[in-house]
């Protein structure tokens, strides 16, 4: 007997329809899971791309005439709510009988196991247990229900009564209980017994939380010149530069090519800077002495804020700064002949507001705002994400000797960042919270990651020279906002794959629901024909190096102020977000790059073949079709452009049938990651440097890294070009292939009417116009073009 063949691989890594029980509260019903409509009669609840989860809550206010312990003669009062198994404390305040907490406790009322709540007022002692005050009993069945938009249940005070009997004891507590959903504005501050640890005494909660990233801008400081630069050796003529300090960041000017005291270099140093402007601008002339040994002439620490904010290409204003020469006297302390002579430095210093700063990589950019807020646009959309739950996760760690998983889910778009709840010890968490974003440009990527919470415990090694643990990752999620259809609600559930050394994982599935509404298609057509970023990136580019730098110094800064918030959005969890290891060489995806380029031949090698079998009479019927045609197009040549838009026209039209349901998922098969060889795996999960032995093997092993990653580079952004000639009739992005196709039917009219000649002659003058009467901004194919979407977003 045969055994039963297992599931397939290849049906496991893809993106599953689902069908949650979404927008249960919108009167009119007009909501549909699993990638159905909604009708434009909208309730106004926005929880709506969600399940309905209903929590028991419980709000602590304040207390009071509560009796002081005859021992001390103080009172250090604290509230503990408990249900079942579950218990949450308040913060204890120190000799206050009058104490005042407004917390709020949320019970999931799946985890409910007891029909009585009780809430204990009782007595913090340092040294021996602590002793209750008094009760507050609660049955369940007559908590009152309240679904928001109703108005907020208003707190009551309640009796104390003895812990043992019914008898009232000295003291009242101010509560307000009730039955709720996530939608309840208490839910987002509220301690949820479903992300607290009730190991021990303790309690740990992480909320869920939203974070802004810190506003970017590029400061370019341009060295003009200095004028008396005097080396501590008077005798020798100085050869100086400029190295310029902002924060981490350094940067330095090249030698004044002449041996001079009046040195010029006229070189521009671009910077990272984040609002508030906490660094200094640090600029010191050194003196280059020998090739090994420099020495410094003068120094000045100049705040950010003094600077100009330039929201355009117009010239700054130069101005001279004198330098700081202290400390280079024969005593330290001597300071009486400092400024008799000073070095003076010209410089022109601005910070850019018409630049959109990158800290992501431009294939899943999910902003393309200049910094300046005056240079915004109104949005076009809102985008709306619920975050349903995961399923199937496997163990990220052990803790208390079982297997368990701690996970949250982030989202980024734009300078907005969503973490949810961290769920704990489940393989199958459900957050059902949902977020909004306002959307400024439709061709842009919104990223979820999920993550393994490793600060509650567990097994874990600390990284490698720091003490701290990094939390886990669990996979990644990237969608590009031009493939959704407006005002639908996709519902799905996208496999989260992650590649570790062994090879590719599938860690468990994500379940979304994704709404993408459209506040202008006017707004939104208009974009299509515009450049992706700010004008500025176009008039003054950067280079490609100095792009790749800026990133790097951008995604620091991000991760840094990131950290810095409470509870921290930890770097190792920026850095997955933003892809900060993407420009690293890698075999597999050079491979998968040289194969998407390869798939973009077949079609050509498909044409080569149908053409074959019409030489050869294959198919008889075919073959006079194609006469008649050929000898149409001979005879009538200014049919040819029109009819070419036309099959254009025709092709997508009839390809508008197969258009794609559901917005695209990382493609294992796309990106090498089934078939990858373990020694190809080992190298990508190298070091970089390199942790291989031998001087001479790291040397160039580092530098065959380097160029093939460029290689590498060069490779995606050919596959990415072709693979957008395919989404212009493939209906990817739904508003490009419907403006494009019917573009081709008003050009094949166009072309009609028109004499062939006539078009010729227009195209060439145009063609070869006057470098004058050119844009030094994209034309607007190109621009719609740039636009259209590749397979790239779904490359892990």
């Amino acid at each position: 007997m045969k055994s039963q063949a297992g599931p397939n691989p290849q049906e496991d890594y893809k993106l599953k329809d689902t069908k949650p029980q979404l927008g249960e509260r919108w009167p009119h019903g007009g909501v549909r899971g699993g990638g159905g409509w909604i009708s434009s009669e909208r309730a106004t609840s926005t929880y709506d791309l969600v399940e309905q989860m209903f929590y028991l809550y419980v709000r602590v206010v304040k207390a009071k005439n509560l009796p002081t312990n005859p021992l001390t003669g103080s009172c250090d009062p604290y509230v503990e709510v408990k249900l079942g198994n579950y218990k949450g404390k308040t913060h204890h305040f120190e000799k206050r009988t009058n104490p005042e907490w407004n917390q709020v406790f949320a019970f999931s009322k799946e985890k409910i196991q007891s029909s009585i709540l009780e809430v204990y007022v009782r007595e913090k002692d340092m040294v021996a247990r602590d002793d209750y005050i008094g009760k507050v009993v609660f049955d369940m069945h007559e908590v009152p229900t309240r679904v928001p938009p109703d108005s907020p249940l208003a707190p009551q005070w309640y009796r104390l009564e003895h812990r043992t009997s019914d008898s009232k004891v000295r003291g009242e507590v101010m509560l307000a209980v009730w039955m709720g959903t996530q939608a309840d504005e208490a839910f987002p501050e509220a301690w949820h017994s479903d992300a607290a640890s009730v190991h021990g005494e303790g309690v740990f909660s992480i909320r869920s939380k939203v974070y802004v990233s810190p506003k970017l801008w590029y400061l370019r400081v341009n060295v003009i010149e200095a004028q008396d630069v005097e080396p501590h050796d008077k005798s020798q003529t100085p050869q100086a530069f400029v190295k310029v300090h902002v924060g981490n960041q350094t940067l330095k000017t090249k030698l004044c090519p002449t041996k001079t005291p009046n040195p010029m270099w006229n070189e521009d140093l671009i910077f990272v800077a984040a609002e508030p402007f906490e660094e200094l601008l640090v600029l010191t002339v050194e003196n280059k002495i020998s090739s090994a040994k420099d020495e410094q002439v003068g120094k000045i620490s100049l705040p950010l804020t003094m600077f100009e904010r330039r929201l355009d290409h117009r010239p700054v204003h130069s101005r001279w700064f004198t330098l700081e020469r202290f400390g280079f006297g024969a005593l330290e302390g001597d300071k009486r002949h400092e400024h008799k002579f000073s070095t003076r430095v010209h410089l022109r210093v601005c910070l850019e507001g018409a630049y959109h700063v990158l800290d992501e990589s431009t294939l899943y950019i999910s902003d393309v705002r200049p910094t300046a807020r005056q240079l915004w646009k109104q949005p076009i959309g809102i985008l709306e994400v619920g975050i349903l739950s995961a399923q199937g996760l496997l163990p990220m760690k052990t803790k208390d000797g079982k297997s368990t998983t701690d996970a949250y889910c982030v989202a980024k778009y734009g300078q907005k960042w969503v973490r949810t709840r961290t769920i704990i010890e489940s393989f199958s968490p459900k957050w059902n919270e949902q977020y909004t974003w306002e959307v400024y440009d439709p061709c842009t990527v919104i990223t979820l990651g999920v993550f393994d919470n490793c600060h509650l415990g567990g097994n874990e090694k600390p990284t490698s020279g720091s003490g701290a643990k990094n939390d886990s990752r669990i996979g990644k999620v990237r969608i590009r906002l031009s493939t959704l259809e407006m005002d639908r609600i996709y519902t799905n559930s996208y496999p989260l794959l992650v590649l570790h050394p062994s090879g590719l994982k599938k860690m468990g599935e994500l379940q979304l629901a994704v709404r993408f509404t459209c506040l202008s298609l006017a707004n939104i057509i208009y974009l299509y024909g515009h450049p992706l970023l700010p004008k500025m990136h176009y008039l003054h580019p950067f280079t490609v190096n100095q792009l790749d730098s800026l990133r790097y110094q951008a995604m620091n800064i991000v991760a840094a102020r990131l950290g810095r918030a409470e509870p921290p959005l930890r770097k190792e969890v920026v850095e997955y977000m933003l892809d900060v290891d993407s420009h690293m060489w890698s075999m597999r995806r050079s491979k998968a790059n040289f194969f998407r380029i390869v798939s973009l031949f077949s079609g050509l090698i498909s044409m080569s073949r149908w053409l074959g079998e019409v030489r050869h009479w294959k198919n008889p019927i075919t073959t006079v079709l194609v006469h008649v045609l050929f000898v149409l197009l001979i005879c009538y040549p200014e049919l040819i452009l029109p009819t070419i838009f036309l099959y254009m026209f025709l092709i997508g039209i009839w390809n508008f049938r197969f258009r794609p349901r559901v917005p695209p998922s990382m493609d294992t098969k796309l990106s090498w990651a089934e078939a990858v060889h373990p020694d190809e795996m080992d190298e990508e999960f190298d070091t970089f440097p390199t942790s291989k032995a031998q001087d001479v093997v790291r040397m160039r092993y580092d530098r065959l890294r380097s160029v093939a990653g460029r290689i590498q580079t060069v490779v995606g952004d050919i596959a990415t070009q072709g693979e957008r000639f395919q989404a212009v009739l493939g209906w990817r992005d739904p508003r490009a292939s419907s403006l494009f196709v019917f573009l081709c039917l008003i050009i094949a009219v166009v072309l009609y009417v028109t004499p062939f000649k006539m078009i010729a002659l227009i195209s060439g003058i145009v063609w070869l116009r006057h470098p004058r009467f050119r844009s030094k901004l994209p034309s607007v194919p190109s621009n719609f073009f740039r636009r259209l979407p590749s397979r790239a977003d779904s490359m892990l």
